[in-house]
């Protein structure tokens, strides 16, 4: 188990000796800070490892944190819950806030320190928010080298406006994306296990069945229950990081660990079990 151990942000190197992913290669931390010391200032950390990635049990940190994600799941437990985001979402701790974020393999995190929080998160203690595209761009081109400080520190005011409130229930206008099939994908994502079935989502939206099923094929290329398995199975990759064939089974909302086993490796080529122990 790769372990990010708690630091606190600052402009020299972050990353503790120790912090070493499971198949023992080392850890790849490109950090970049901009005018970290002031208020209007940041810090982003990019990270990848060939080993799960998991940002401490019980982190507790001195800054703002959020933690992005643009190619995978982030599995964020802020106290006992379990919750996901996905790509087109953040995961937001205000700081002093207890919380661990984990990760899958070879998937590139950007965690970002500020000193200040966005301003649609301001009465927010911690867990997901929405990020509009443009922001997530400004966010990864923070994370890469070259960015002048003064054309930086005027992307983070953009960045931080493009990060607002995103929604479990399906009321409102979705944050990201358009569409019924979005908005359900949205609430989904916080919880894969959720047993709802495409009836009741129609049902709330106020559309028929039929409209909704065509709303997922043209946003994703996939219907309802092959996108939903879909996320199921891509969220026990990051909880078998941390958690037992069983329990992962139980948490992404399969009836049995055999029937959660076959899907696993018909999607994957490899056993759950296997998965876990590589």
């Amino acid at each position: 188990m790769t372990r990010v151990m708690r630091d606190r942000p600052r402009s020299e190197h972050l990353l503790p000796d120790d912090a070493r992913p499971s198949g023992g290669d080392v850890i790849s931390c490109d950090e970049f800070g901009y005018a970290p010391g002031e208020r209007g200032g940041l810090v982003v950390m990019r990270y990848r490892s060939s080993g799960p990635l998991e940002f401490g049990e019980g982190r507790q940190d001195f800054l703002h944190q959020l933690y992005f994600s643009p190619g995978g799941l982030l599995g964020g437990r802020p106290g006992g819950e379990s919750q996901f985001v996905g790509p087109a979402e953040v995961f937001w701790v205000r700081r002093g806030v207890l919380h661990e974020v984990t990760a899958g393999k070879q998937q590139f995190v950007y965690r970002v320190c500020l000193r200040e929080e966005p301003p649609a998160l301001k009465n927010r203690r911690v867990g997901a928010a929405g990020i509009e595209p443009e922001a997530a761009a400004l966010l990864r081109a923070l994370g890469s080298s070259g960015v002048p400080p003064a054309r930086a520190v005027k992307a983070r005011a953009r960045v931080l406006a493009g990060i607002g409130a995103t929604f479990r229930e399906l009321t409102g206008t979705p944050v990201n994306g358009s569409g019924y099939a979005m908005r359900v994908a949205q609430a989904l994502t916080h919880d894969p296990g959720d047993p709802t079935s495409l009836e009741e989502w129609a049902r709330r939206l106020h559309v028929s069945v039929k409209t909704l099923q065509r709303d997922f094929v043209k946003e994703f290329g996939l219907s309802y229950t092959q996108w939903r398995t879909r996320l199921r199975l891509l969220a026990s990759r990051v909880l078998l990081e941390t958690s037992p064939v069983t329990e992962v089974a139980r948490r992404v909302g399969y009836a049995s660990t055999s029937a959660f086993i076959v899907a696993f490796t018909r999607e994957f080529g490899v056993t759950p079990g296997r998965q876990r122990a590589s």
